[in-house]
């Protein structure tokens, strides 16, 4: 089982930039694959963004090019930078921990993110 929280979240303009960070606690983590999902209100909630233990990464095509997701296993810490924001990324973020090993998924709360003029 792990632990995450995230933080990051908050209101800006589009064409803006935020930077989301979700610190996980647990051991074995170079055994989850940590990601990042979005609903928005009234939709499902969808993959953002993923990345492996080995750096690996997968985008929904919608953030391709304007996000970006990190991961810093020393710190136990996975991020996600948004650039280039539009109104439609309004939405409240979660972060996800998939274990490859049994395919447990943990979440964390969410950080909302609003994109406004």
């Amino acid at each position: 089982q792990v632990e995450l929280g995230e933080s990051g979240g908050g209101l800006v303009q589009p064409g803006g930039s935020l930077t989301l960070s979700c610190a996980a606690l647990g051991s074995g983590l170079s055994l989850y694959v940590l990601g990042w999902y979005r609903q928005a209100p009234g939709k499902e909630r969808e993959m953002v963004a993923v990345i492996s233990s080995g750096g690996s990464t997968n985008y929904a095509d919608s953030v391709k090019g304007r996000f970006t997701i990190t991961r810093d296993n020393a710190k136990s810490t996975v991020y996600l930078q948004m650039n280039s924001l539009k109104p439609e990324d309004t939405a409240v973020y979660y972060c996800n921990a998939h274990s490859v090993i049994n395919r447990a998924d943990s979440w964390g709360k969410g950080t909302l993110v609003t994109v406004s003029s």
